[in-house]
């Protein structure tokens, strides 16, 4: 018995008919050409009849047309309802390309997006969740800190593999590349201090004591903080992100399957590079910032060009140099250390790469921020 005719409306040919063949199933017969360029029948009329007591649904095609995804989006919304309904379904009436797309759309279950919680986390509850997170990154630190010891005690001995050019390219992006933004931060911080030093000196009539402050200060400590905080947010970003995408692209599970160690190939130039050019951008930076001072001292407060160089020498011992020197090198460690560290970690998906630049930044400023805390102490207790 035939229970529903439909024709959409100026689609001659296009026809879904509904059928009872018996009290407890429904025939959905499919004929004409369904296709999205045109208005498809609205499938009210099958969801209605399966209220009615139908607890079983069969397909018939044979005189189906021309059809595109219009058709499985019709059948597609079938389907659900029938699973909504407790209905059992039957497709042998249905050509072998539709019921093999529409295994397919069902064959990967839908992911639901995580809702968000709709009142914020306290602060203690955010902190107490952060230092979590902290303990349960350590032992994974701690195993990538001794893959890159192993690393360059391979490099040290010749056996680490790794392509030379990679090293030279590195060492171009992070240092001549990085020359703009370093001479902009450290010219400017070098003026700030001149000026900060000449507020407070000015009351004691000591403006020349300006250029040992802006010369110790920028070769020993701020031209060394500035350049590892500038080289964390500039290329520790960048390296999480090379590395992400590489994790997301399955590049390095192929250097595993070669044989090839990735800590080697990718991490190891990376570390080189950064701890090779951050001292000589430290150094660069702490001229940069004894340049600025000398335009403060000579134009605003009547200090001659002369008098600021030699107070500069005065004030200057190899001491200071190699002070920030060994700050840039240890800063330079660190920031590739969490660049690659979080590029390592990184997830399989885009978000996981934005994620990993972001943690990379934030890891290597605290570990910097760590480092110069604890080797200003040593250096103090040193008489360094």
């Amino acid at each position: 018995m035939t229970l529903a005719h439909e024709a959409a409306a100026g689609e001659a040919g296009r026809k879904l008919e509904l059928r009872r063949p018996a009290e407890d199933s429904l025939e959905v017969v499919l004929s004409g050409r369904w296709c999205l360029d045109g208005t498809l029948p609205a499938r009210d009329a099958v969801e209605r009849e399966l209220g009615a007591g139908v607890r079983r649904l069969t397909f018939a095609a044979g005189a189906l047309g021309e059809w595109d995804s219009g058709l499985l989006t019709f059948l597609a919304g079938v389907l659900k309802a029938c699973a909504a309904r407790g209905v059992a379904v039957e497709q042998g009436g249905l050509p072998e390309g539709v019921r093999h797309l529409l295994a397919m759309a069902s064959a990967v279950p839908e992911q639901k997006v995580p809702q968000r919680d709709a009142a914020a986390q306290s602060l203690p509850a955010r902190v107490g969740k952060a230092t979590l997170e902290l303990v349960r990154g350590a032992p994974a630190m701690l195993r990538f800190l001794g893959e890159i010891t192993l690393s360059f005690m391979r490099f040290f001995s010749g056996r680490a593999h790794f392509r030379m050019s990679d090293l030279w390219l590195e060492v171009e992006q992070v240092g001549p590349r990085a020359l703009p933004i370093v001479s902009v931060i450290s010219f400017l911080v070098g003026l700030i201090l001149a000026y900060l030093g000449a507020d407070q000196l000015k009351l004691v009539g000591a403006q020349i004591f300006i250029a040992d402050l802006v010369a110790i200060g920028m070769v020993r400590e701020v031209g060394a903080l500035m350049t590892g905080i500038i080289i964390a947010g500039r290329t520790g970003a960048a390296f999480a992100a090379q590395l992400g995408t590489m994790q997301v692209n399955e590049e390095i599970d192929a250097f595993r399957t070669l044989g090839i160690s990735p800590v080697d190939f990718l991490v190891l130039p990376r570390m080189l590079a950064l701890m090779l050019m951050v001292p000589l951008l430290t150094l660069y930076a702490g001229f940069v910032g004894m340049f600025a001072g000398l335009v403060v001292s000579v134009t605003i407060f009547d200090i001659s060009l002369f008098e600021y160089y030699n107070e500069t020498l005065r004030a200057l011992e190899l001491k200071h140099f190699w002070v920030g020197l060994s700050k840039g090198t240890v800063y330079g460690a660190m920031v590739a250390f969490a660049g690659c560290l979080r590029g390592m970690q990184c997830g399989r998906s885009a978000e996981a790469v934005g994620e990993a630049a972001t943690s990379a930044v934030v890891t290597g400023i605290l570990l910097i921020t760590i480092a110069a805390s604890v080797m200003t102490i040593v250096y103090y207790q040193l008489d360094i």
